[in-house]
């Protein structure tokens, strides 16, 4: 098991998690905003709706066509609004960041395993995962009884000689 590659899998799936979350924030706030001017023109449709009904009744026929047709024109527009803000995100995107997602948990899903292997196989052999620690350290510890002996052999010298 790498450490550098685990923490390197880990960034990138940090990275396109950010991505992800950002595209559908993006979506998210785009989506809302068209929302809220659809519902702006269909509260303006109603208002023209309304203002018809009054029409109608004060006078018969020429200004209500007008205020009903302008009204449900607005209604239209609104409805076109709300589909269009429906629709999904754009997939290209999308698909890309989840397909760098995917990758980097499978690797992480491999180092995990290796990791898994390495402290099996040092349970089954203890003796195997110590031979690499120990050999270093015996070389340490020759190195510092060598120059424990020199300095005391040149300390016992100098004592020799005065």
């Amino acid at each position: 098991m790498n450490t550098e590659n685990v923490v390197k899998h880990l960034r990138v799936l940090w990275r396109t998690d950010r991505i992800i979350a950002d595209i559908r924030l993006r979506h998210l706030l785009i989506g809302l905003g068209l929302r809220a001017f659809a519902a702006l023109i269909a509260a303006f449709g109603l208002l023209m709706l309304e203002l018809a009904a009054y029409f109608a009744l004060v006078q018969i026929w020429s200004a209500i066509a007008a205020s009903a047709i302008l009204g449900a024109v607005n209604f239209v527009i609104a409805a076109a609004l709300f589909l269009i803000a429906g629709r999904a995100p754009s997939g290209r995107d999308i698909e890309l960041a989840s397909e760098i997602h995917d990758t980097s948990i499978e690797a992480l899903q491999l180092e995990a395993r290796a990791l898994q292997a390495q402290v099996s196989g040092a349970v089954h052999h203890p003796l195997s995962t110590i031979v690499p620690v120990l050999v270093p350290l015996i070389a340490i510890i020759i190195k510092n009884l060598r120059t424990t002996a020199r300095t005391s052999n040149d300390a016992s010298s100098a004592e020799a000689q005065s």
